[in-house]
């Protein structure tokens, strides 16, 4: 009993671990946007993390099936749309904003999974609903413009990238129950990564092969390849054995309170009360989304 506590509080912290890895990834992203393309970005961090994972589980392959392989595929696809749209949605929003928007996949999982998974969303889930998109109205209408209906292109990317995380997710839950996590998780990497450097050449400027001589550029990529995607994606898969789902999931969505906490520390972004009030309401919903379900299964 002792033992299975002290492995939920280990893997617990693994989650948070994960998600300020991720919402520390919004101020690399921002910051490395000024030296390299968001499609090479992708591209590059992608097949570097393919690499490593496929090198140190390379006997997996031994039980690689044709299904895996492409399921594999369709959630690379589903990855490689969600990365590629919040990449370049960062570089037009602020990194903060951009942080607090991808979270809307969290309200997104349960809704779009109704259809999918023949299960009708609880009452609470429209509650969650309801709080996120006033949320995101208040975060991301803002009135640079003059216009408070006008959302800028950065914002309106970065929710489209939290639709496709959303697929991703439940595409996901549906195809690891009988497969290889990590074969499938491998071959996410590798198709998101090859669409990435396939069309890089022509989405972004030529890449200049001097950039690998600055240091803080190769930091930050292998920052984004080892750590914010092959780590937290294995920290995450492990944890979930481990901590309850709704408990795992609000630990992960605090990559949004990451990342606009190292915004504010490291880029020195600042929120207007109006746009702080809407992160509130966004960490709302996130708590009525991933916690009451949990009491409502107890009773």
């Amino acid at each position: 009993m002792n033992y299975n506590m002290n492995l939920k509080y280990i893997f617990s912290a693994g989650l948070i671990l994960t998600a300020a890895i991720w919402g520390f990834a919004f101020v690399i992203v921002k910051d490395s946007l000024e030296y390299i393309g968001p499609t090479w970005m992708v591209g590059i961090r992608f097949t570097v993390a393919a690499i490593c994972l496929s090198l140190i589980f390379i006997r997996r392959f031994k039980s690689l099936d044709k299904k895996t392989f492409l399921h594999g595929c369709l959630l690379g696809l589903f990855l490689f749309t969600a990365y590629e749209t919040q990449t370049i949605g960062c570089n037009y929003t602020t990194a903060g904003k951009n942080a607090f928007l991808t979270t809307v996949y969290v309200i997104l999982v349960p809704l779009l999974g109704w259809p999918i998974l023949k299960k009708r969303p609880a009452w609470f889930v429209w509650l969650a609903a309801f709080l996120s998109v006033t949320g995101i109205a208040l975060l991301a209408l803002n009135g640079e413009t003059g216009k408070w209906y006008v959302m800028n292109k950065g914002d309106v990317l970065t929710l489209i990238c939290g639709f496709f995380y959303a697929v991703h997710i439940i595409g996901g839950a549906l195809f690891v129950k009988d497969e290889d996590v990590i074969l499938l998780t491998v071959f996410q990497f590798l198709v998101a990564g090859v669409l990435g450097l396939a069309i890089a050449p022509f989405a972004d400027a030529p890449l200049e092969m001097n950039l690998f001589g600055n240091r803080n550029v190769v930091v930050s990529l292998l920052y984004l390849a080892l750590l914010s995607s092959m780590l937290c994606f294995c920290l995450q898969n492990i944890g979930l054995k481990y901590v309850p789902s709704s408990l795992a999931s609000l630990f992960l969505s605090l990559e949004s309170v990451f990342g606009v906490f190292f915004s504010a520390l490291i880029l020195g972004e600042r929120l207007s009360f109006k746009m702080a009030l809407g992160c509130v309401l966004i960490f709302a919903a996130i708590l009525v989304a991933e916690v009451i379900p949990g009491f409502v299964k107890r009773d």
